[in-house]
């Protein structure tokens, strides 16, 4: 069985990804993330990425196809990032506080305006919704990990420690957002964010840091 930190399998594409479709994805990032999806139309993606109306068509069938794929693709960063962290932190404690770090770096990273899928959670309120199924598989993909990361550390679990993994992709959120059913409205969200006072002083992950959401450009890791 694939252990947490397995990244999903991604849907079979070409070898070699198109310039365009890669210019697009990138554009809809910077101006989703920035603007929102829904104020963003079709038109500033376009002029953003530098392409034609013909060439969007010709990749997407539509706007929401593009959310999709935007959402999609930052997933499969992120899944990727903790899957090559896993191989080279030593420990699940380690790789817990590099995780942590991370998370802290991103939060105080400038521009920063919340978590890139609760945000657009918010956008797509029906459970249904193919973005909003996409965002709850990446949270509870998370949970899991953090879940699985505590328990193969020895610490106490979200059994035992009521709400300790499910709390911290909220404390990644950056703010609570009350009109999204089931995200972002426990009790760890109220007053911002948090440090976890049961963690240990010092440097979180001994100096590793690992960034696993960062909003405008995907995960990636860093070493500090």
């Amino acid at each position: 069985m694939p252990s947490a930190t397995t990244p999903r399998k991604a849907p079979e594409r070409p070898s070699s990804p198109s310039p365009a479709r890669e210019r697009l994805l990138a554009a809809a990032g910077r101006v989703f993330y920035a603007e929102g999806i829904h104020a963003t139309p079709v038109d500033r993606v376009i002029e953003e990425a530098g392409v034609t109306r013909a060439t969007f068509y010709r990749h997407f069938p539509g706007k929401e196809s593009l959310v999709l794929a935007y959402v999609e693709r930052r997933d499969a960063e992120v899944r990727a990032t903790a899957a090559e962290a896993a191989e080279t932190i030593a420990t699940p404690l380690d790789l817990l506080h590099a995780l942590v770090a991370g998370v802290a770096a991103e939060i105080c990273r400038p521009g920063f305006r919340g978590c890139l899928f609760l945000n657009a959670a918010a956008e797509y309120p029906d459970p249904g919704n193919p973005v909003r199924v996409a965002v709850a598989g990446h949270r509870a993909w998370l949970r899991e990990l953090l879940a699985d990361l505590l328990s193969r550390a020895g610490r106490p679990g979200p059994a035992r420690r009521r709400g300790a993994a499910p709390h911290a992709p909220r404390r990644r959120d950056g703010r609570r957002l009350p009109g999204v059913p089931g995200i972002g409205t426990g009790p760890a969200d109220r007053g911002g964010v948090h440090a976890d006072p049961s963690g240990p002083p010092g440097r979180p992950g001994r100096g590793r840091t690992v960034l696993i959401a960062d909003s405008r450009h995907g995960g990636r890791r860093a070493r500090g």
